[in-house]
């Protein structure tokens, strides 16, 4: 652009310095952005000196005024100061080993009459030691039987253990513990091969995954019936994640994608999907013939789900959040709509604790408490998100009117009135969430895997990973330990009637076992 190229006419340079102005905005808060990915904080919490959100929507209750306050008598001689905090004590159920410490006798002789001291009592103390995982071979003796008087029948003989791979060394309890550090711990079969090869033991990294894949078509029927149970949810979250995709004999990559669904408390799985693509047909295909509330974000792709009357779409608060929060370095004026959206979330909080003690019950009881809780969260968001999802769209209209359009703002106050239907819908069910955090945590131990293994080796290998995945997020989800489950289940799942596949369900399994 040259001065001579500049038009004459005052509103037509007006416009083009508006545009260029917008465009340096927009290259500035994609500079932050990606300056902050790398060397900024993760965090999205609020400075100190921001504008006050939740904690001043809420009094605490007072005292009234005919009521006395009983007086405080302040005791400093006796009273014990509380310290946050503290080392806690080491549980119970780990074994105890006792080391005595004694003195020889020379140190033992009383100053005062020569006579060699005698034990009386003890001062214990503890301390956490480590000792190295530990591997072990089963020799399997089959005993073989004659007869004592040498008859002519042939001697018989015990039959063989149960081997999870034929003519294979890998007992249950290793496919398991490979299985495990890969996907739950984020350890590469290459790493394995290393930590192995420190306890004496050459196992390679072509064999663990040889390993993996039998494991996960073993696994594939109980992962199968996850997928069915999870239809029958009447919401669910989703998201995606990029994953570096190997192209066979090229050396290259390309990106592929991890999907999670995550059902609701009475269909409580983590599954996880594997696709070469982020098109429309993965969702869609995945979700085909399912009716029901599905939050997630801003995708394009969940539009043609959504456009019916069998799948509603809910909108994720925390994904509008974050684009006013990496807006407020280039107008301050994005500090407000964080505090009026921390005002929502402190509602939220309100219901929280009593959603929560629902949960902790078993698995049989949970509905019935949590109905209630539901219940009283709606009205909690009734009389009090409402009015401030009032205040937020006043607040929305006003800047879509002064703010320039392609600016970050601009771009964030557009978002939000896009999404604006679907973001008021929790509002409608206490069973929805204000966002969709369910489903971005479900997907974190992809995100640290994926640092570690960088990339998927085949489209085979995805969908197995999908399935392993699934089986140990759900078993996270349920608090069971995912070591022993995969060595139970493994054995077990071959054998096990089809009929009878819900008892292998994480959250069913800790009743059979």
């Amino acid at each position: 652009m040259t001065i001579a190229s500049l038009p004459d006419n005052v509103d037509a340079l007006k416009t083009l310095v508006l545009e260029n102005f917008q465009r340096a905005e927009l290259y500035k808060q994609r500079y932050d952005s990606l300056a902050a990915l790398h060397f900024g904080r993760s965090s999205e919490k609020q400075k100190s000196q921001d504008p006050p959100g939740q904690q001043l929507l809420f009094e605490l209750p007072t005292r009234p005024e005919t009521e006395a306050a009983e007086p405080v008598v302040e005791n400093k001689s006796t009273e014990k100061k509380k310290h946050g905090g503290g080392r806690k004590p080491l549980p119970a159920s780990l074994p105890r080993v006792r080391i005595e410490h004694t003195l020889p006798e020379a140190e033992r002789i009383c100053p005062c009459c020569g006579e060699v001291m005698q034990p009386f009592g003890e001062e214990t103390s503890e301390q956490l030691e480590y000792i190295p995982a530990s591997l072990q071979v089963n020799v399997h003796a089959r005993i073989k039987y004659a007869c004592a008087n040498k008859c002519e029948e042939k001697p018989v003989i015990a039959p063989p253990p149960e081997k999870l791979i034929d003519k294979g060394l890998a007992g249950p309890g290793l496919v398991a513990m490979v299985a495990v550090n890969k996907f739950d711990h984020h350890q590469p079969n290459f790493r394995q091969e290393s930590i192995f090869e420190q306890q004496g033991v050459e196992i390679a990294r072509s064999t663990q995954c040889g390993w993996l894949g039998l494991a996960a078509a073993l696994l594939e029927p109980i992962y199968k019936r996850m997928c069915a149970l999870l239809k029958l949810s009447r919401k669910l979250h989703t998201d995606d994640t990029p994953v570096r995709l190997l192209e066979p004999g090229s050396g290259k990559t390309r990106t592929a994608r991890f999907w999670t669904y995550v059902g609701d408390d009475s269909q409580p799985f983590t599954v996880f999907d594997f696709t070469t693509s982020r098109g429309r047909d993965s969702p869609e295909q995945f979700l085909k013939g399912w009716k029901g509330h599905l939050q997630a974000d801003a995708f394009a792709g969940y539009d043609r789900l959504c456009a019916g009357k069998d799948v509603v779409e809910v909108a994720c608060w925390a994904h509008t959040r974050r684009k006013f929060f990496d807006s407020q370095d280039t107008d301050s004026r994005a500090k407000e709509m964080l505090t009026l959206i921390g005002e929502l979330y402190a509602v939220e909080a309100l219901a929280r604790p009593a959603i929560e003690a629902a949960r902790a019950l078993p698995f049989d009881a949970r509905a019935a408490a949590l109905e209630p809780a539901f219940a009283a969260r709606k009205s909690l968001r009734q009389s009090q998100s409402l009015p401030q999802l009032a205040k937020i769209d006043a607040w929305l209209k006003a800047r879509a009117s002064d703010t320039l359009p392609k600016s970050p703002l601009g771009q964030a106050v557009g978002y939000a009135r896009n999404q604006w239907r679907a973001l008021n819908r929790f509002v409608e069910d206490g069973a929805l969430e204000i966002d969709n955090n369910t489903a971005e945590n479900a997907l974190r131990p992809i995100a640290l895997g994926r640092k570690n293994y960088l990339f998927v080796g085949s489209e085979h290998g995805g969908r197995r990973a999908a399935i392993l995945y699934s089986l140990i997020r759900t078993c996270k989800r349920h608090g069971v330990n995912t070591w022993e489950y995969l060595r139970d289940v493994l054995v077990r799942v071959s054998t096990h009637p089809a009929s009878r596949i819900d008892e292998l369900l994480p959250h069913r399994w800790t009743q059979v076992k």
